[in-house]
């Protein structure tokens, strides 16, 4: 499954490899979908033309066995850990700015949700985006193949998945740091609190 409510734009290609400049202006999960299906036919692949709000992240998130986050928007990355955490779905988080990055699993049984690590976003307007920021281009490639390679482990039951692990990128000194992070039984989401008590806040 795919989602986005995004056109491609020529400013996404440095870093967006799905995309090229026919696909200008078109919908990105449209041209994201030609061209993994031009990859393999076989892949069913479903798609989401739609930003995700709080009314249908539910409902999507339980169709799938693992998400991968990679939006650049902190309000959608707290929709995707809430209802990821409400649907007992585990998430791989990447994130990117400037020449760094960050990875880690979220969601995952005993595991700490993203709302442990950062309980709030931060203020309005206080972190560019990548539009605003700019991003190396090759990085959010770097910490896209570490979510497959995640996602993978996930889904097939192998090796050591970054739960209660978070992998910071500095790509400019090449330096990779793992900081541990574990889960916070006073996490306003996914500590003590009832799913009752968080729908009604």
């Amino acid at each position: 499954g795919i989602l986005d409510h995004d056109t491609v734009a020529v400013h996404n290609l440095q870093r967006q490899i799905l995309h090229d400049t026919n696909t200008l202006g078109a919908p990105k999960v449209d041209s994201a979908r030609v061209r993994i299906e031009a990859l393999n036919p076989h892949v069913r692949i479903e798609t989401w033309r739609t930003a995700l709000t709080r009314d249908n992240a539910r409902g999507i998130v339980s169709d799938y066995d693992v998400i991968l986050d990679g939006t650049d928007s902190f309000a959608t990355r707290y929709l995707v850990n809430d209802a990821c955490v409400l649907e007992g779905k585990p998430y791989v988080h990447a994130s990117v700015h400037r020449f760094e990055g960050q990875l880690s699993v979220f969601g995952a049984p005993h595991g700490p949700c993203y709302r442990c690590v950062h309980p709030a976003p931060p203020p309005a307007g206080s972190v560019p985006n990548c539009a605003e920021g700019g991003v190396l281009g090759v990085l959010p490639g770097l910490l896209g193949t570490m979510q497959a390679t995640e996602a993978l482990k996930l889904l097939l039951g192998i090796g050591a998945p970054m739960v209660g692990r978070l992998l910071v990128v500095d790509a400019l000194g090449m330096r990779f740091q793992e900081v541990q992070v574990d889960r916070d039984d006073d996490c306003a989401w996914c500590g003590k609190r009832t799913e009752r008590e968080l729908l009604a806040d």
